[in-house]
């Protein structure tokens, strides 16, 4: 089992509502896997976006410089 101190709070601050994850609530697990496939987790993105499980980088930059025009 994996051990982590800050799972519980991890978990009250993820939006991931990808269910099969094993990764939620253990975050440095969670950013290493994004990192290698050249993603952001879902903590990045609004809710609203990150149920289109689009975690690309090019999406989240397209995405933020849209809301900032």
């Amino acid at each position: 089992m994996k051990d982590c101190k800050n799972y519980r709070k991890n978990l009250e601050n993820c939006n991931c509502t990808y269910e099969p994850c094993s990764k939620k609530g253990y975050c440095c697990e969670c950013i290493a896997y994004h990192r290698a496939r050249g993603e952001l987790p879902a903590c990045y993105f609004p809710d609203e976006f990150e149920r289109t499980y689009d975690r690309s980088i090019q999406a989240f930059v397209k995405l933020f410089m849209s809301k900032n025009n």
